[in-house]
This record gives structure tokens, C-alpha cells and sequence, in this order.
């Protein structure tokens, strides 16, 4: 069956309960309270990599899809590798203001209307069900005018869901993720996208994450 924004799975319907219930009383399991619990702080080693996308293309908005609580827009102080300061992440960025969407989190679950110079989805995809991965890569293609931006993890997740099941549902090779991620683009060859895809290498000296960039433009 294929699965569609109208006709979600059964299991991302279940999913997004056990999300909701993650984000109102926290992970167990990590000892986590609600406002430690997916605060949305996962864009934070990403912010280099978005800025460059972002001046590269022009974006004047973003779409943050999959933001969790949101606490990453909250002031705080930045700097760059020159050394200037900024009061915040969209400061940083240099955009002019920043659209949170998460379906799991009551303030920001309500779907956005539009389309947003630049969309960008950190660590949210691996949460996603393997038969709803199709259409929610559409979905957020669809919502960008310039470029879009995302990271994915393919290992499992620190967090568990109240099920006990890891919070990372969907752990898939590269060239899974960027079968998907081509068949998104091809509708949309305007865009320019940058995704990276993060795997444990295991050496002898231990376990190291491995980043592969997949993109166009």
C-alpha cells in the first residue's frame, strides 16, 4: 500500500502518540524530564553546514521540520570562526525568521501553509516509519523554494520509545536513504539539497562515525 500525508500508516499514527507522550513526560529510560526530551538541540552541530546552505542559495526563511520543542531558536550566543558574535541561531543563519513544525509537539504541530526559502530536518528522518520515508522526503521537498537540508543517523538512537522499541524505527544503509532522497530531488531538480548521512565505522581502536554527504547542487 502506498502511504500519504491523507493516509499515514497505522504504525506512524502509533508512533506519534508514543512521541507525544516522550515530549509531555520525558524519557524514562535516560532519566530525561519533558524539557530535556527532543528540546530540538539536535540542529546544533549542523549550524555551519545549514549557514553555508543558506547564504549559498539566498534563503531569507526557513522551515525547521521536526523541531522538537524549539528551545535551539532561544537567545543564546554565538560566534563564527572570525570571531563575531550573534545573538542567536537565526542571527547566525541570517534569515529572517525560522518556521517550527513538529507534528509530536502541541505548539508547533500544526502543519505550515506556504513554501520557505530553505527546509531543514535534523535527526527526524531515522524517527520516521520505513513505509511513510517515502512521502514525508516528498513532503518536505515540497516545501522548499531554494534548498533543503538534513542529517540522518543509521545506527540506533540513546532514547527508547514507552514501548521499549529504539527511538531510531527506521536504521537503513546510505544507498537506502539515497534512493529515496533521489526519487524526492528528480520531481524538484531546482533545488539545491545537502544530506548527511552519519554510520558506525567499527576499527580497532573502537566505533567512529562516518559522514557521507548526498546532494545536487
Amino acid at each position: 500500500m502506498t502511504y500519504s500525508r491523507a493516509n499515514p500508516s497505522p504504525r506512524y499514527r502509533d508512533l506519534q502518540t508514543m512521541y507525544r507522550e516522550l515530549h509531555d513526560v520525558g524519557e524514562k529510560n535516560l532519566g530525561q524530564p519533558p524539557g530535556k526530551t527532543f528540546p530540538g538541540m539536535s540542529v546544533m552541530p549542523q549550524l555551519h553546514r545549514i549557514r553555508a546552505l543558506v547564504e549559498r542559495t539566498g534563503a531569507h526563511s526557513v522551515l525547521d521540520y521536526g523541531c522538537g520543542k524549539g528551545q535551539q531558536y532561544a537567545p543564546m550566543p554565538l560566534k563564527d570562526a572570525d570571531g563575531n558574535a550573534y545573538d542567536d541561531v537565526i542571527d547566525f543563519w541570517g534569515v529572517d525568521f525560522v518556521q517550527c513544525y513538529d507534528p509530536c509537539y502541541e505548539p508547533y504541530s500544526k502543519l505550515p501553509e506556504g513554501r520557505f526559502d530553505a527546509v531543514i530536518s535534523t535527526d527526524v528522518l531515522e524517527h520516521c516509519p520505513e513505509q511513510d520515508v517515502p512521502w514525508i522526503i516528498d513532503e518536505i521537498f515540497a516545501f522548499a523554494e531554494r534548498c533543503v537540508y538534513a542529517n540522518i543517523a543509521c545506527y540506533p538512537a540513546k532514547k527508547h520509545l514507552p514501548n521499549g522499541e529504539n527511538a531510531h524505527c527506521t536504521i537503513k544503509p546510505v544507498e537506502w536513504w539515497r534512493e529515496h532522497l533521489l526519487a524526492a530531488s528528480a520531481r524538484r531538480a531546482h533545488l539545491v539539497w545537502e544530506i548527511w548521512v552519519q554510520s558506525v565505522v567499527r576499527t580497532r581502536e573502537g566505533e567512529r562515525i562516518e559522514e557521507q554527504r548526498i546532494g545536487q547542487g
